[in-house]
């Protein structure tokens, strides 16, 4: 995990971290995952077989290059993208948004506090399972991502080496 350790950190950011490895781990085709502000500030982030008590069965890619400050990046340039996109078409806000490319995707999903869920996955990955998982963290982590958690989890994101 790019995230520091759980040590000094209250319940709900540990859970969170937890939540976001077992995101990373479990799903299949999944290479990274970041969690990230409304205002863009990384929160949470993982990177494939990080603290994993094994490697995984079958090697996984690399997530975008530079690792998590890249995803971070990435996933609020496409979060304020299409949320622009949905003001101009009057259309309400944005759940999810898919980008599939030759060699890997990007999905985006909303939190209930403003903040995005971003998940780098391999291109053969099953695209359903990935937004079932994703779902399912965004509606663990909607109510537990408070101001306090927020500001936690990003002042143990700029202590990380």
């Amino acid at each position: 995990m790019t995230a520091p350790s759980t040590y000094g950190l209250s319940t709900q950011a540990r859970n969170l971290q937890w939540l976001l490895t077992d995101l990373v781990e479990e799903v299949p085709g999944v290479n990274s995952v970041a969690v990230v502000s409304s205002d863009g500030l990384l929160l949470l982030s993982s990177d494939p077989g990080a603290g994993a008590a094994e490697p995984p069965a079958e090697p996984r890619a690399k997530g975008p290059r530079g690792a998590s400050a890249d995803l971070a990046t990435i996933v609020s340039g496409l979060g304020s993208l299409t949320t622009g996109a949905a003001a101009l078409m009057e259309t309400g806000s944005v759940k999810q948004t898919m980008v599939a490319m030759e060699h890997g995707s990007v999905f985006v999903m909303a939190i209930s506090d403003g903040s995005l869920l971003g998940v780098h996955a391999t291109p053969d990955c099953d695209m359903s399972v990935v937004a079932y998982h994703m779902a399912l963290f965004v509606g663990r982590a909607g109510h537990v991502l408070t101001p306090e958690v927020r500001s936690e989890l990003r002042q143990s994101m700029e202590n990380t080496p």
